[in-house]
């Protein structure tokens, strides 16, 4: 393939969010397992809905602080974790019954004031911070980028995700997650190192409103 990488080296994400139980379970008969959701209670329906099938559920959504709890019971990863209370929360939350929580740190490489996620310079110190809390286990990076249809901008936006991930590992982090592209950039995503890409519209179709 273009990207010269196994096709095992990505992970597909199946980003459920506003799609019923129903689309699940299609998409788990076809050999799915780790779905994406972004709205806490809807996720949890559904969880609840779908226990006896054996799935993997990330959090993707911002997180507020009223959410942790929820969250660090029921899910096995949170991408985007951008500030310190939100983590130590987490944290707090996850039952000793249960792995740590799978963190990924969510990186606002656009600049843009509406996006959630740390400012790059303040990328290390929040991973210092994380990576000490009991109950969760540092992955990696997550990010967002502004939505663009040039490849180009797309593939810089991503690669200064990569960088920032080359520079914590070679500080000692071993992480080996990169949590980035979607449906309309997954493609250059690849290409710069995502090791999971977020998929919704291309699995489920349009997205209903909220």
């Amino acid at each position: 393939m273009a990207a010269a990488r196994a096709p095992n080296a990505v992970a597909l994400l199946a980003v459920s969010k506003t799609f019923a139980a129903d689309h699940v379970r299609v998409a788990y008969a076809a050999g799915q397992r780790e779905f994406g959701e972004s709205y806490v209670q809807e996720a949890l329906d559904k969880i609840a809905e779908l226990s006896a099938l054996p799935l993997i559920w990330h959090f993707i959504g911002p997180i507020q602080s009223n959410k942790t709890r929820l969250i660090a019971e029921h899910f096995a990863w949170a991408h985007s974790v951008a500030r310190e209370k939100i983590a130590l929360r987490l944290a707090q939350s996850r039952p000793q019954s249960l792995s740590p929580l799978n963190v990924c740190l969510q990186v606002n490489v656009s600049g843009e004031a509406s996006k959630s996620g740390v400012a790059p310079q303040e990328l290390r110190g929040l991973a210092e911070a994380v990576r000490v809390l009991p109950g969760l286990s540092l992955r990696g990076l997550m990010a967002i980028p502004e939505p663009s249809d040039e490849v180009a901008l797309q593939r810089r936006r991503f690669a200064a995700v990569r960088s920032l991930f080359d520079q914590l590992n070679a500080a000692g982090f071993e992480l080996d997650t990169l949590s980035m592209g979607m449906s309309h950039d997954l493609e250059a995503a690849v290409m710069e190192g995502a090791t999971i890409v977020r998929v919704g519209t291309a699995i489920f179709g349009e997205r209903i409103k909220r």
